[in-house]
């Protein structure tokens, strides 16, 4: 059978090797005679595997030690909320860079959670089409909890490279473009992906933290999106999604 290459939209390709090891311990992973889908998350050989996904990526990604990565459910989706009840008060004014699809998503679910959204820049007409506003022209508000851009907005295909200069932690959507460039981890407060692009199925999702960003959530927040709570209990608070973690550990 010839080799089908996935461009659209969604679930990206997963490396052939990965496929070909998951098919071949289906059945019984590790030899524990079972599927990988089949045994506890809390069980040693799956605990000693995730914490080593975690630490390839840490070592990909050359995270600092003082952030903690976490292996969540919801998708990029589910932190466009997260992200605003762990960092942000009921009352606090956060900024938004509004490029695009993905940028509207994520304000209109912050919204839900904090008094006010500022805009603090958008995409406008140029000489050669849609651009994101120069920083220079950007109205960022003085106190703001964070900033909060995506580097990569797939649908209108645009993309920011640099990182903004703002006083504000940086919290970044990397769902389309993270593990493709190298990238300096200490400039964000939050990094956060859906998993589906670079990382493995869909379903599954990343979040990066620096730690001095926990242990201010919302009273309202729920306990599965609890930065502070799930890194306490290592990103198994509930029942993880354990066959995407394990496939991407592989990848």
């Amino acid at each position: 059978m010839s080799q089908l290459f996935n461009f659209s939209a969604g679930p990206a390709m997963l490396p052939v090797e990965v496929l070909k090891q998951a098919q071949e311990e289906l059945l019984n992973w590790n030899g524990q005679g079972v599927s990988v889908m089949e045994i506890s998350h809390r069980d040693p050989a799956y605990v000693h595997m995730a914490r080593e996904a975690e630490q390839d990526l840490r070592d990909l990604l050359n995270v600092p030690d003082d952030y903690e990565v976490l292996f969540l459910q919801g998708g990029g989706r589910g932190q466009f909320s997260a992200v605003p009840q762990n960092i942000a008060s009921p009352h606090a004014t956060v900024d938004y860079l509004d490029t695009g699809i993905w940028s509207g998503f994520a304000i209109r679910e912050a919204e839900k959670f904090v008094s006010r959204v500022n805009i603090a820049g958008q995409v406008q007409e140029g000489a050669k089409g849609k651009e994101i506003q120069s920083p220079k022209d950007w109205k960022l508000s003085e106190n703001a909890a964070y900033f909060h851009y995506c580097p990569n907005e797939t649908v209108d295909g645009i993309a920011l490279h640099e990182i903004p200069d703002v006083k504000a932690p940086i919290v970044a959507d990397m769902s389309s473009n993270i593990l493709s460039e190298p990238l300096d981890v200490s400039k964000f407060g939050v990094i956060y992906a859906g998993a589906q692009k670079n990382i493995g199925p869909s379903g599954f999702a990343i979040a990066i933290v620096n730690k001095k960003l926990l242990g201010q959530p919302q009273k309202q927040v729920s306990s599965i999106m609890d930065y502070q709570l799930q890194a306490k209990d290592g990103s198994m608070y509930n029942t993880p999604n354990t066959f995407a973690w394990y496939l991407a550990g592989l990848v």
